[in-house]
């Protein structure tokens, strides 16, 4: 859907994108990740025709991005912004229809949207009257009503209380399943996990790490496990310090006992497995995979060594 070339832009003597070069899929959910100051803003600006780079490519199916293929994208951008003293109804109207769509269309789609979103009644309201929250829905509204094949959302979920927020994300899951491409670029870890597929993560303009969600989050994984058993707590402890495995926490359970413990690869859980299998009465096993937090607050103190 979306291909970006060895895309190189300064400002100055800064470099805000070096040599950034990625594809995203079609279909879909993909985080752009990264601190403050890493370069996303300046790769969507890029990405949706609002900055020219100083070199390298962007194309969206197939196409180098120009000024008819770009109206198929749609942004939120982090910064909101909508006329206060204008009506909701007319402003959301006069956007989509700078969209491309026509007033009878635009009017048709915004009223559908407007009563699944529960917000019909603030049609004829001035935006001055509306919660943050209410106004990023309608800022939402805005950026899909044309139904583009690309769809770039910036923090959308950024101030909103847990209703909203809810709210808001289930239209994501809605759009994405429709065959929508979604661009999220957030800090909210929560957000990457819930929502994306695949992810690159920014600093100081590169990237420094891409791929898969789950298949980073097994990369870097440590091999730690968590038993939670009924009884015989030394069986298990016994084994553990046979293989000299690291007993990370202990905590006593209506159950038993929950025992985690960092091993050195995957085939030393199997062997404490087959020996205390019978004997613990082993209620559930899982392996403890980092989040999407933990990869990037270690990814960044890494690359910041």
């Amino acid at each position: 859907m979306v291909e970006i070339d060895r895309l190189i832009k300064k400002f100055n003597d800064i470099t805000a994108l070096d040599c950034i070069t990625f594809d995203i899929s079609t279909g879909s959910v993909f985080g752009f990740l990264g601190p403050n100051g890493a370069g996303k803003t300046t790769l969507i600006r890029a990405l949706t025709g609002l900055i020219i780079p100083d070199s390298g490519t962007v194309k969206i199916n197939g196409e180098l991005i120009n000024r008819f293929n770009v109206k198929r994208i749609g942004y939120l951008p982090e910064e909101r912004g909508l006329y206060k003293k204008m009506k909701v109804g007319e402003q959301a109207i006069y956007l989509a229809v700078m969209k491309g769509l026509t007033r009878q269309e635009a009017e048709k789609r915004l009223k559908q949207w407007f009563e699944e979103l529960e917000i019909s009644k603030w049609w004829n309201k001035t935006t001055d009257t509306l919660s943050k929250g209410m106004q990023q829905k309608i800022q939402f509204i805005i950026s899909a009503i044309h139904q583009p094949d690309v769809l770039i959302l910036d923090e959308p979920l950024s101030g909103l209380d847990p209703i909203n927020r809810e709210i808001i994300g289930n239209e994501i899951i809605k759009l994405n399943k429709k065959g929508m491409t979604i661009v999220l670029s957030t800090h909210d870890m929560n957000s990457v996990e819930q929502f994306c597929n695949e992810v690159i993560l920014m600093n100081k303009g590169r990237i420094i790490l891409s791929g898969n969600v789950d298949d980073i989050k097994q990369a870097k994984k440590s091999y730690l496990y968590e038993f939670c058993f009924k009884q015989n707590k030394e069986i298990l402890l016994e084994q553990c310090r046979k293989l000299n495995a690291e007993l990370i926490s202990e905590e006593k359970m209506p159950i038993g006992y929950c025992i985690r413990v960092q091993l050195q690869n995957e085939q030393e859980s199997e062997t404490i497995l087959s020996v205390v299998l019978q004997q613990i009465g082993l209620v559930s096993f899982r392996e403890i995979l980092p989040s999407m937090n933990e990869v990037f607050v270690e990814s960044i103190k890494t690359e910041s060594i």
